[in-house]
C-alpha cells in the first residue's frame, strides 16, 4: 500500500512541477501543495497535459 501512495505522491509533484513552469502557482487563492489531487488533476488536465494517467 505504501508503494501505491508514493507513486501517486510522485505524479501529483509531477502534476505541481508541471503547473508551476506554466506560470500556475496558486488555484483558488491556495498554494499547489494544498490542494486536493483531484483539483490538481482538472486544473492540469485544462493545459492538455493528459501524458500522466491517474
Amino acid at each position: 500500500m505504501k508503494t501505491n501512495k508514493k507513486v501517486s505522491e510522485s505524479k501529483r509533484d509531477k502534476m505541481i512541477e508541471e503547473l508551476v513552469s506554466n506560470g500556475v502557482f496558486k488555484i483558488d487563492g491556495k498554494q499547489l501543495y494544498e490542494l486536493p489531487l483531484q483539483l490538481l488533476k482538472q486544473e492540469y488536465e485544462a493545459f492538455g497535459q493528459t501524458d500522466i494517467q491517474m
